[in-house]
């Protein structure tokens, strides 16, 4: 089914959709902020990464960050109410990165946009503040993001929001703190699992694609955990080999079932990492045997250091996406159940079938604000959209799952006009 026939479903299907998207986003906390990397290959639209601390806002259409802004009020004010006026901003410690500093620019901006007081911090004891430089230019303070420190004299956060993405655990720091925080510190990547995440996507896809009257194919994507992953040892590594070969067997036959022409690919990814790190294509298990000290270099540590002992042999999808005749994916970001943003992540250098995110990326426009003037007409901003939004009620059964308690959080409900928009 192609992205124009999903989108008519969609379209015909809207009342039920949204009464069934309510009924699941009500019952669970969501998260101030989300984005999804989405795969467009024509015969499938999927959701392949999800982010629970994005980095990528100052990326948004323009048209994006301004409508952006109310939804960030929204969210703040309906969820933790209109006391809230202090935000203490937590970030990674990319001093050296000026374009992670360009995206707190533009979360810092949307949210002294919407009337609120910002200061921002690193989640750990500092000697003194630093000044930090983003790739603009535009200069920030950061201090400790502990009680008593400098930079929160006079100022009492009613509210820590993180942009770290806690890779690390940062154990001293939480036991330190007073403060609400979310997304919470307990869905970070020291203990997150995108087995966890897509094992509930996958689930959500079913539920969704029985209401619109879509075949849930078009929106799965296939994942599998691949536990006490060991790189250096050769026994690990044949079993991955043969679970890789097993699950291209199974993807080329249901390919071949449906009349698709694309020969099978998967990724091997960390099942606990981000920022494009410790990910592989392979075509075959027999890759996997070969890899040479590179691609074993590659997927032995992940961010901070850490190990990589687990896994998921994802399907691959290519993407059928073109800016300025570069590969292309859209990515879409969201403020709670809102859809607030997006761009498309290009790269002149890799083909269709590779990860785009990765350094030479170059970001286009690509607006989920021109859904509110046109709905109609915009059939991968609606299509996307939804994939997106699949995405935030798995990364909200994922924490239930979990345990992880959103404090302070109040259960509010948008109205349908605002969620199906």
């Amino acid at each position: 089914m192609s992205q124009k026939l999903a989108h008519q479903q969609i379209l015909q299907n809207m009342d039920q959709v949204c009464s069934w998207f309510q009924g699941v986003s009500k019952r669970l906390p969501m998260p101030i902020y989300s984005s999804y990397d989405i795969r467009d290959a024509g015969y499938k639209i999927a959701n392949v990464d999800a982010n629970i601390y994005p980095a990528g806002f100052n990326n948004i259409c323009p048209a994006d960050k301004e409508t952006s802004v109310g939804l960030m009020e929204k969210y703040l004010k309906t969820h933790y109410g209109p006391q809230v006026k202090n935000i203490l901003l937590v970030t990674e410690e990319h001093t050296q990165n000026p374009f992670y500093w360009e995206n707190i620019g533009a979360i810092h901006d949307l949210m002294t946009g919407a009337g609120f007081d910002i200061r921002i911090g690193f989640p750990r004891v500092l000697p003194e503040p630093l000044k930090v430089t983003s790739a603009t230019g535009r200069e920030f303070q950061v201090g400790s993001a502990v009680p008593n420190s400098d930079l929160l004299q006079g100022f009492n956060p009613d509210l820590v929001v993180s942009n770290n993405d806690f890779s690390n655990a940062y154990e001293e720091w939480a036991q330190g703190i007073p403060w609400a925080v979310n997304p919470p510190r307990e869905l970070g990547w020291y203990q997150r699992k995108k087995s966890r995440y897509f094992r509930h996507y996958n689930d959500l896809v079913t539920e969704f694609c029985k209401i619109a009257e879509i075949d849930p194919f078009l929106f799965r994507v296939e994942t599998e955990e691949f536990n006490h992953f060991e790189i250096e040892n050769p026994d690990s590594r044949k079993e991955l080999a043969d679970r890789v070969n097993a699950m291209l067997m199974r993807l080329r036959e249901d390919y071949s079932r449906r009349g698709i022409a694309q020969e099978p690919f998967v990724f091997v990814k960390n099942n606990a990492g981000t920022y494009g790190l410790a990910v592989i294509r392979v075509t075959s298990g027999e890759e996997v045997l070969s890899w040479g000290y590179k691609s074993r270099k590659k997927m032995k540590a992940a961010k901070g250091g850490r190990d990589v002992e687990e896994v998921i042999i994802q399907e691959g999808i290519p993407s059928i996406v073109k800016s300025d005749d570069a590969t292309a994916e859209p990515v879409i970001y969201m403020i709670g159940t809102d859809l607030a943003g997006g761009f498309l992540r290009t790269h002149a250098e890799k083909d269709d079938t590779e990860s785009l995110n990765s350094p030479g990326a170059v970001y286009k426009r690509l607006c989920v604000s021109d859904l509110a003037v046109d709905p109609e007409g915009c059939p991968k901003e609606n299509v996307y959209g939804w994939s997106a939004k699949l995405g935030l009620m798995a990364i909200a059964r994922e924490a239930k799952e979990m345990g992880v308690v959103f404090q302070g959080y109040r259960p509010g409900q948008d109205s349908p006009e605002k969620v199906c928009s």
